[in-house]
């Protein structure tokens, strides 16, 4: 199913990314993991691209195997990073051939230390041209990427919207926002957004943090920021790991109820391929939203 249909059911989704494994054991834990989250019962699950497309074969797998495994829908990521247009139609059939209904168009992050992107010479240089090349070649659903504490390479938050309209302006359905720990980040964000005449769902994305020195490695490379209270008590929690996971699930859990109960379409979650966190926060979750059966006999 179109990921634009499961947002318009009336109830909020839920959904899990996952990032492909580099190694045999790294593919049996994972699919633990995907065995443990689906008895969740997600709207769909996502599964990234490596840099440089270098899991590129591993995301085309798993996200073709998933709905018929585990019976969940799935979304593939796709980036301009070092592809050319005949590289990206090949995988764009490759995808459609499988059977995979959706896709989140990205521009792609610089290889690590490359200060800047580097189009391919025959490729697309921003998300909004992949996204328009998709929309007018393939019948696939497509989705972007947002930023509410603006993308690290903007100059501005005013020129990071502008893109933005440019990307849904080319054809994306709907968005999933960068990790954040403030929600009023999200709703200050997405006020600015509807502003701009922009109408498309925006399903904020949450990472639990389970680890101190992993949440700054990652805020560090995205530009989101940890309230200073939250960061001065996981610091001060950092050499216990159970203090600073029960922190973690605590502040994502309160993080994920306030922002159904003010709107927002639903919950992406970034799990890092460990399901333990995010299974305690959905539990939670369940309590007040539980899942509710499609008329196709799915859950949504």
């Amino acid at each position: 199913m179109r990921i634009r249909e499961l947002l318009s059911c009336g109830r909020p989704s839920i959904s899990f990314e996952f990032f492909p494994p580099k190694d045999e054991a790294g593919v049996r834990r994972l699919e633990q993991t995907i065995g443990s989250l689906a008895e969740l019962r997600p709207s769909f699950v996502s599964v990234t691209y490596g840099a440089g497309g270098s899991t590129r074969d591993q995301t085309i797998d798993l996200v073709a195997r998933m709905r018929p495994e585990f019976g969940i829908e799935t979304l593939a990521h796709l980036t301009c990073l070092g592809a050319s247009r005949a590289e990206l139609d090949e995988i764009l059939g490759r995808l459609e051939r499988r059977g995979v209904e959706n896709l989140l168009a990205l521009r792609g992050d610089p290889p690590a230390g490359d200060l800047r992107f580097r189009p391919h010479p025959e490729g697309f240089q921003h998300a909004n041209e992949l996204v328009a090349h998709v929309r007018g070649h393939y019948g696939l659903c497509v989705g972007g990427a947002c930023y509410p504490e603006t993308h690290p390479e903007s100059p501005s938050s005013d020129l990071d919207l502008f893109h933005l309209k440019q990307k849904v302006d080319a054809g994306c359905e709907f968005l999933i926002t960068q990790l954040f720990f403030d929600n009023q980040k999200y709703f200050d964000f997405v006020s600015r957004v509807r502003a701009m005449g922009i109408g498309v769902p925006i399903i904020p994305g949450i990472m639990p943090i389970t680890s101190v020195s992993q949440i700054e490695r990652f805020t560090k490379v995205c530009g989101a920021t940890i309230p200073h209270a939250l960061l001065t008590e996981l610091r001060m929690l950092r050499d216990d790991h159970h203090a600073v996971l029960s922190l973690g699930v605590a502040h994502a859990t309160a993080q994920c109820l306030e922002l159904l109960q003010r709107g927002a379409p639903g919950i992406h979650f970034y799990t890092l391929n460990k399901s333990p966190a995010t299974r305690t926060i959905l539990t939670a979750i369940r309590s007040v939203y539980p899942p509710a059966r499609s008329p196709a006999g799915s859950w949504v």
